[in-house]
């Protein structure tokens, strides 16, 4: 038994939430980490924004999540001591290695990788089998087939495959639309499960053509709920697809479809679900962000829970939000496999009598790989086993993306457009994908694709004026910090290189940004021309693949960390999504 497994045993803990109290109860010397509590009649089992991560990983959570007005001080925007806080979780844990960045590089030699298709079909079949196959359902939030150079290749397919082996029965998308419809129908003919989007419709042109679609008498392109009988009791889940797919990523994926959080057609469909079908419980299934599914919480009556996704954030407890017709729990189950969520539901008719949630950590140093899954993984990873093995650079300090402003991760790729480009200043996208590399290990040619495999990696250079870019700048900072959850996306923030500026993002839009300098200290004028170089614009580009920018850059040598992410933070001390 190694020195991680035993560290883990020893601390590793489950945490729990019943509805009659609301609490985290610890099992901190508990050697059966996932042996739970028998509760309840039924059993769903969550997971999502796994972004096509089959093998473990290193992922390091946020150590900037800001929240704003209203969602200041609440979860999800809790990093770091105010997290372990608010959630009882001890420090130096596994449980804090898991949930938050504290000591992530000392933690992460303790206690290991997390997640694998492998170890999650272990965990799941585990989950399943103590409640019985009838008793229980596998649920996923969506981003399950993008986020790997293997995905990318495959568009998709492989993560069908382990899908399936899986045995998921129902997702919901949002990565997944960028393959295009073809590709994306291609895939769920050969998926086992069901995929549903209630808030994606045909635009009317679409219509008038006889496009198809699951109903066409509403327009509603897929099955919009599906309704399960688990341990004798009616669940109806409800899927909810990313609402802004055509406005984060290029239109041409998607010509035929308009998405939208449509919580009025949601309202209509839940109370269609408990006054026609009769069902016992109603589960949303969302690829919202946790803010935004907050806010629907409040506002549409009848569902039980919100199993949610998108934003990356792992939240050990149900957060609970009245509106008209009760309470709604609404959860986030974190990203690339690290976590699977178990909702234990003491059904009656027509309703749910009690709660009870964990969010399970997936150490895959605890967990036996299933041996078919892993044949299968290696099955098809072995044409390209070579090519994602090559050793591209050493990383000399912690390499991650996760967060509000610029990773360390970002920061090299800044760099990479810049030499590459000959820009003057970069601009990365704030995507939340993308695993972690500790120091001193390599940085392989899979380690660059899970940072940069899209089916929009094209490189670009641009002429833009400092105005252009001030605005750019605002324009993103509105969708991250907006304090209507209804108008944020979910990303982060714009990643800069070759520029430095403050933020506030307290402020109203158009007044967070100020003081742009480039890197030489000079101010960014607004009438001036500036060359900007970046890479997966909305607007179709003919570059090099960022995927080969970046690993040249590497192969040079250049890996040389800069100190800070060049963001001045203002009007925020003392937010508690804000560490260190």
């Amino acid at each position: 038994m190694t020195l991680r497994r035993r560290d883990l045993l020893k601390t590793a803990g489950a945490a729990v939430l019943s509805s009659a109290l609301p609490r985290i109860a610890r099992a901190a010397n508990d050697p059966a980490v996932y042996e739970l509590a028998s509760f309840g009649n039924a059993r769903i089992l969550h997971m999502t924004d796994t972004h096509a991560q089959l093998m473990p990983v290193f992922f390091r959570e946020p150590s900037v999540n800001l929240g704003i007005g209203a969602m200041q001080g609440h979860p999800p925007h809790l990093v770091g001591q105010a997290f372990l806080d608010r959630f009882q979780i001890k420090a130096n844990s596994a449980d804090a290695y898991a949930f938050t960045c504290l000591d992530f590089e000392k933690s992460a030699a303790r206690f290991g990788k997390l997640g694998g298709f492998a170890q999650l079909k272990t965990l799941i079949d585990r989950m399943r089998g103590e409640v019985g196959a009838k008793n229980s359902l596998l649920l996923d939030g969506g981003d399950l087939w993008q986020g790997s150079g293997l995905s990318n290749t495959m568009r998709g397919a492989d993560m069908v495959d382990a899908a399936n082996l899986l045995g998921i029965e129902a997702m919901t998308g949002h990565w997944e639309f960028t393959y295009g419809e073809k590709t994306l129908r291609d895939n769920l003919a050969r998926f086992k499960g069901e995929f549903l989007a209630q808030n994606v419709f045909l635009t009317e042109e679409a219509a008038f053509n006889d496009a198809p679609a699951f109903d066409a008498a509403s327009g509603r392109v897929f099955k919009p709920a599906t309704i399960k009988e688990i341990g004798g009791h009616r669940v109806a889940v409800i899927g909810q697809a990313f609402p802004y797919v055509p406005i984060a990523h290029p239109k041409r994926f998607t010509p035929n479809w308009t998405f939208g959080i449509r919580d009025d057609e949601l309202q209509k469909l839940v109370r269609s679900l408990r006054d026609n079908d009769k069902v016992d419980a109603v589960i949303l299934l969302s690829h919202n962000g946790m803010d935004v599914d907050l806010k629907l919480a409040s506002r549409v009556s009848g569902i039980d829970v919100i199993l949610g996704g998108h934003t990356h954030d792992a939240v050990p407890q149900p957060i609970p939000v009245s509106n008209a017709g009760g309470t709604t729990l609404v959860t986030n189950a974190g990203s690339n496999g690290k976590f699977l969520g178990v909702l234990d539901l003491d059904l009656a008719k027509g309703k749910v009598r009690d709660v009870r949630y964990r969010l399970l950590p997936v150490f895959s140093e605890l967990l036996k790989p299933d041996p078919a899954m892993q044949a299968l993984i290696d099955k098809m990873r072995a044409p390209h086993a070579a090519a994602y093995a090559e050793k591209i650079a050493t990383a000399d300090h912690l390499l991650y993306r996760r967060g509000n402003f610029n990773g360390t991760m970002d920061t090299l790729i800044c760099d990479a457009l810049r030499t590459a480009l000959d820009g003057e200043i970069a601009l990365s996208p704030g995507f939340r994908w993308g695993t972690s590399v500790l120091p001193g290990q390599a940085v392989t040619m899979e380690d660059v694709l899970a940072e940069t495999a899209c089916t929009y990696p094209e490189t670009y250079v641009l002429s833009m004026t400092g105005s252009q870019i001030k605005d750019i700048l605002e324009d993103v900072c509105d969708n991250l910090f907006n304090p209507d959850p209804y108008y944020q996306q979910g990303g982060d923030m714009v990643r800069v290189g070759g520029l430095s500026y403050t933020c506030a993002p307290a402020e109203a839009v158009g007044h967070r940004i100020s003081d742009l300098k480039l890197d030489n200290g000079r101010s960014l004028e607004a009438g001036k021309s500036y060359k900007v170089a970046g890479w997966a614009s909305v607007n179709e580009q003919k570059g090099a693949p960022v995927w080969d920018v970046f690993a040249n850059h590497l192969r040079h040598g250049k890996m040389s960390p800069h100190p800070g992410d060049g963001v001045t933070l203002k009007g925020v001390s003392g937010n508690p999504g804000l560490a260190g």
